[in-house]
């Protein structure tokens, strides 16, 4: 049953939604839950940030694109960057451990655009009908967030650079209560003068999305189209100290682009995340693209997506830095052919969405399903709903996100990272977490 269900969800004309209709529902057959309730004192605005607060970093544009890009050999992390990635990732895991409770969240993403101004015919991820979040929204979901364990803080769409100083606002005040900022994009908006913002505010990562090299059916978001933006990102890191890394969507027509992107990746010393396509978890009412998808993987093409894993997993092997471990690239290679799992998901335990409208959702995949979570300031998580939801909805779903997630939250893969990052002084090592 589940790999007659995979076949369908990645061939010609997949079904609406690849969740059992029973719980499908469930997660959607209920009223909108209810907004976020307004404060007596009135709405809050986020803090004009300071810019530039480092002005000895300021550089002409024209003149730092002039210079050759060469990557160091080994990249050097200042005593404080090394302190920034441990405040945001190791010191909540172990607070998870410790704390009693089971909502201890790591990482929250912060929905602060539900529009784009690209049409990838994958993506489901965006309506451009809906308004974005708003700044009393924004310095809440913050503010409550730091009440938690939570200290890594993922802006989400759509595409958020699409109000570039709203984004600005919430980068330099989440960075301010010792957030380590996630910021992804596809890159259009991302001028010189929105990465020296972003970067004098305290982004700690550029997660840039690419599928191609050049632009291809259903696939606008290009390297070659962003080559401006993109150079002049992966030469300011090392100023400002923040990281890159492409995200990869493997879709059937951009194999070869896979391999080439990997490789301009691996030349400009930068680090590469790799999902698998998929269809929509649950119904998606603005998704216009479930039909004709020249994107979705279709049967025929397992064996070339196969031999395209393995050769990710080569390079992994030796030494090319990625998100993905050998095992979940293995995985992705399984749930691929139908060979559905418990992959021990920690969506609503760990992680978190918050909507546009400051509403909550345990993971990416749920984004509109109206079953009430509750809100930013009073979640209404359950475990017992979740671990029954999770056990039909696991095996359908491969959020790289979460199984990343899923797959770090080990003691013993903890332990022995940080041991390797020790024996390197906390200045980095090649390969992925495994």
């Amino acid at each position: 049953m589940g790999a007659l269900q995979q076949e369908g969800s990645l061939g010609v004309v997949p079904p609406d939604f690849r969740v059992d209709v029973e719980l499908h529902d469930l997660l959607t057959g209920r009223p909108a839950p209810p907004k976020v309730p307004p404060k007596p004192t009135g709405p809050e605005s986020l803090p004009e940030p300071v810019c530039p607060q480092y002005p000895h970093l300021v550089r002409d544009h024209a003149e730092v694109l002039a210079q050759p890009h060469v990557p160091p050999k080994r990249r050097s992390w200042s005593p404080g960057l090394v302190y920034r990635a441990w405040r945001g990732w190791g010191l909540p895991y172990f607070q998870s451990r410790l704390l009693r409770g089971e909502f201890h969240p790591i990482i929250a993403y912060l929905f602060t655009e539900w529009k784009c101004n690209l049409d990838c015919h994958y993506c489901w991820a965006f309506d451009n009908s809906v308004k974005g979040m708003t700044e009393d929204v924004a310095k809440r979901s913050v503010d409550w967030l730091h009440s938690t364990t939570c200290r890594v803080l993922a802006l989400m769409g759509g595409e958020p650079l699409l109000r570039p100083q709203f984004v600005h606002k919430v980068v330099n005040y989440a960075a301010q209560k010792g957030f380590w900022v996630y910021v992804p994009t596809n890159g259009r908006l991302l001028r010189p003068e929105v990465i020296d913002r972003l970067g004098d505010a305290g982004a700690a990562v550029f997660n840039l999305a690419v599928d191609a090299v050049d632009e291809k059916a259903g696939l606008p978001k290009a390297l070659n189209s962003i080559r401006r933006n993109f150079e002049y990102l992966i030469r300011r890191q090392y100023d400002y100290g923040y990281i890159v890394f492409f995200n990869i969507n493997i879709c059937r027509n951009n194999l070869e682009d896979v391999r080439e992107l990997t490789e301009i990746a691996r030349t400009h010393g930068l680090i590469t995340d790799y999902h698998i396509n998929e269809s929509p978890m649950i119904h998606q009412p603005q998704f216009q693209h479930m039909e004709e998808n020249a994107t979705f993987i279709r049967p025929e093409d397992f064996p070339q997506v196969d031999r395209l894993i393995d050769w990710i997993i080569e390079k992994n092997r030796a030494g090319y830095k990625m998100v993905n471990s050998v095992q979940r690239l293995r995985d992705m290679r399984e749930f691929m052919h139908g060979k559905l799992q418990e992959w021990n998901c920690r969506a609503g335990q760990n992680n978190v969405i918050i909507r546009v409208d400051g509403t909550l959702g345990p993971c990416f995949p749920m984004y509109s399903a109206t079953y009430d979570w509750g809100t930013i300031e009073k979640p209404r998580f359950d475990g017992g709903q979740l671990s029954e939801m999770k056990k039909q909805c696991q095996p359908h779903c491969f959020s790289t996100l979460n199984h990343n997630l899923a797959f770090c939250y080990n003691d013993g893969r903890v332990v022995r990272w940080i041991l390797k990052q020790a024996a390197q002084g906390f200045q980095g090592v090649t390969g992925s977490f495994s």
